[in-house]
């Protein structure tokens, strides 16, 4: 009784908030106002310790949204985790989740940035190894494990700034120049950490362990945009450095990455995670190329319509006895009508479909990526990914939608669980009307661009080949099922994401075992035995001895001078 209360007054308190924090940004929008908290905690060698918050449109923008989305997951999850012995655990996960998510987000100051930071990757690794099992405990430790390398470069960035006397990075950004590149260096890696950007890709598709609704929380549309929401933070301090053009060839790389391997992934969620990932490269592209705003823009809407992704695919995969392979499903547009839509929505809002939440937000960065001083091969990734998202796109509706169901019975295929129903509803007008909302509410006044009619027609010509290519492909490989043998390699490079999987596990932890082996060998079982432990014991054992004798010794010897200074006095005066 008392989870279920508790789950119903987070939930609407959630949902509360995000009216209230929504409202609160339209007007600071409005009145270009923003208010900042500080709370100093102590002072150290003129080091001023601060915590201090930020509450502008941004912020408060996205604090929304992320309670919008927790909202919407508490009430999803009240039926897709219906019965779950460890219900509550799950709820205060993820309530401690939107708190560090809240703390990262309100602070521009590295110290108060660490602990939301920090906590988010904990509470993520809670959440991934909630189904204890030995696949889950190995994605949370390869997830932990990767952001800890954006842990750590969080904690050199504090020890760089600490000679500035401070550490909130929105004062010092501006000044920064080419002495602190290291820094700005760090930043950047900490945020492709957490982003999942080449080379830390793997841990975002290991992670698809979790439940459902963690994914559609965590990993979809708050965590993994934590990266990127540091760099809208701190873009200012990016502006004409080499680090911007670095940062922008691997986020196309990445996204190049991503849309290649859902093209060859059979695992419903995966695919999903590679479509997010594709995604996350789009953003952290478009912000090295100098447009913070924009990117901001894309990280909402995305926002949207990914969290309805993750719903909907729970739905079909609980309807369909756990599966999460795409063979195994199909014609279900004919038992499943409505999570069916909201799927399909989704994935045309991904693709990004006329006047869906994506298209407003992937238009104009193609347009604006189009018009920029951008290198030849940036512009070719750029085009390639939104094919092959259009391509991956296609390839999950052809399979999930059409042909004939692959499994035994169509006994549980149904839509009847209003709860579920419900929670994706919202999230499904958020994914049909959001984008042109935020457009109206962060664009107010209309973007000049200068294309040529080709250029212009390019992205919907790109989309059309995709999705053209997408249906004759699989297709063909439905019918010619053996065909793809002929170029195996090939396939499995891009299904296993270029090798990073084994990069990030097997070859490191081989290179630590063998590491650790030879310092066993030389170290602990060799001069480490002589010189400490067991040889230690030996040494001082033999030097307390020799000590002990010395002080036996000058007892006697003490004695000894003792009588015969008796002897001499009594032989004088007697």
């Amino acid at each position: 009784m008392w989870k279920f209360f508790m789950h119903e007054v987070s939930m609407i308190s959630l949902g509360l908030g995000s009216i209230y924090c929504v409202s609160m940004a339209g007007l600071s929008l409005m009145k270009e106002s923003m208010d900042v908290v500080e709370w100093e905690l102590m002072s150290l060698n003129s080091s001023e310790i601060v915590f201090t918050f930020v509450f502008d449109w941004i912020s408060l923008l996205f604090v929304g949204f992320v309670f919008l989305i927790s909202s919407s997951v508490l009430y999803y999850s009240g039926s897709y985790m219906f019965g779950d012995k460890s219900f509550n655990r799950f709820m205060y996960l993820v309530l401690a989740f939107v708190a560090s998510m809240g703390m990262m987000v309100m602070s521009p100051n590295l110290i108060s940035i660490l602990l939301g930071w920090d906590g988010l990757g904990l509470v993520s690794y809670a959440l991934v190894i909630y189904y204890q099992n030995e696949k889950s405990a190995n994605a949370g430790m390869l997830t932990v494990l990767s952001n800890r390398v954006g842990d750590v470069a969080i904690l050199m960035s504090i020890g760089l700034m600490s000679s500035l006397g401070g550490w909130n990075f929105f004062v010092y950004s501006t000044y920064m120049g080419e002495e602190w590149e290291m820094l700005k260096c760090f930043l950047v890696l900490a945020a492709m950490t957490k982003s999942a950007q080449i080379p830390f890709s793997a841990w975002l598709p290991a992670a698809m362990a979790a439940p459902t609704p963690v994914s559609a929380l965590v990993h979809s549309s708050t965590l993994v945009t934590a990266g990127v929401y540091l760099m809208i933070r701190f873009s200012s301090a990016l502006e004409g450095t080499k680090i911007q053009s670095g940062l922008l060839i691997i986020s196309c790389l990445t996204m190049f990455m991503a849309g290649l391997g859902a093209n060859f992934e059979y695992d419903l969620k995966k695919i999903i995670a590679l479509s997010t990932l594709s995604q996350l490269g789009v953003m952290l592209s478009i912000l090295a190329l100098g447009y913070p705003k924009l990117a901001f823009f894309h990280l909402l809407s995305h926002a949207l319509f990914k969290a309805l992704l993750f719903m909907c695919a729970g739905v079909v995969i609980h309807s369909v006895g756990d599966y999460q392979d795409i063979r195994y499903m199909g014609s279900l547009v004919l038992y499943m009508p409505l999570s069916v839509s909201y799927m399909t929505i989704a994935n045309l809002a991904l693709c990004g479909f006329p006047f869906l939440a994506g298209f407003y937000s992937k238009d104009l960065i193609l347009e604006v990526a189009f018009m920029s001083w951008i290198n030849f091969v940036a512009l070719l990734l750029f085009v390639l990914a939104t094919g092959l998202t259009v391509m991956y796109t296609a390839r999950l509706i052809y399979y999930s939608l059409s042909g004939s169901f692959n499994l035994s019975s169509f006994h549980n295929v149904s839509d009847e669980d209003s709860i579920m129903v419900n929670s994706m509803s919202m999230l499904g007008l958020g994914a049909i009307f959001g984008g042109a909302l935020l457009s109206w509410l962060v664009f107010p006044d209309p973007s000049m661009i200068c294309l040529s009619n080709f250029m212009k027609s390019l992205v919907m010509l790109i989309s059309v080949l995709g999705c053209l290519i997408g249906y004759l492909l699989n297709m063909m490989s439905s019918i010619h099922k053996l065909m793809s043998l002929k170029n195996y390699e090939f396939v499995v490079m891009a299904g296993s994401m270029w090798f990073m999987p084994f990069l990030s596990s097997l070859k490191t932890s081989k290179l630590s075992l063998n590491l650790g082996g030879i310092l066993q060998k030389v170290g602990d079982k060799g001069w480490y035995e002589h010189f400490g432990g067991q040889g230690g014991f030996y040494f001082f054992s033999s030097l307390f001895m020799v000590l002990n004798n010395f002080h036996m010794n000058s007892v006697k010897v003490f004695m000894k001078v003792f009588l015969i200074s008796i002897i001499l006095i009594m032989f004088m005066f007697v």
